[in-house]
């Protein structure tokens, strides 16, 4: 029988170590599975989840030129729906949905009754107190606000 790439095949457990479990395959091969391709979930010890002589549905990763075999379990599995976090939106990471952000302006404050002069002195003092942080915080990475060129 000759082994392909993504076929899932049925085999059996012959060892258990630390770091995967090594499944006899159909037509007298054997291949691997690692403990991170074993369940989607965290496993710390590999002999409480698998026992030598079980049976196993595997997925062939890849072949190696020396004839190793890597396996996986758990791309044989169904994926393991995401828990509901209660979040705003029914479970979404920050009431965020996975639609693509959009920049979309602010909304303007109410203004009152500003003249345009008005507007533009407020703008300005708002830009310079903007420029004078921004020059402060880049002074402090610098060293403290003195040129080192002469």
């Amino acid at each position: 029988m000759q082994l392909e790439v993504g076929a899932i095949l049925e085999g059996k457990i012959t060892g258990v170590k630390k770091f995967g479990a090594f499944v006899a395959l159909p037509g007298g091969k054997t291949g691997m599975v690692h403990i991170s391709e074993v369940s989607n979930s965290f496993i710390e010890d590999l002999s409480t989840v698998l026992s030598e002589g079980q049976e196993v549905k595997v997925k062939v990763l890849s072949i190696a030129e020396d004839g190793k075999i890597a396996l996986s379990i758990k791309r044989t599995l169904p994926p393991e729906p995401r828990p509901n976090r209660g979040g705003p939106r029914g479970g979404q990471r920050g009431g965020r949905s996975d639609a693509p952000r959009v920049w979309q302006p602010k909304a303007a404050a109410p203004q009152g009754e500003m003249s345009f002069e008005d507007m533009m002195a407020k703008f300005k003092s708002q830009s310079e107190e903007k420029i004078s942080d921004l020059k402060r915080v880049t002074e402090n990475r610098r060293g403290g606000g003195y040129s080192r060129r002469r």
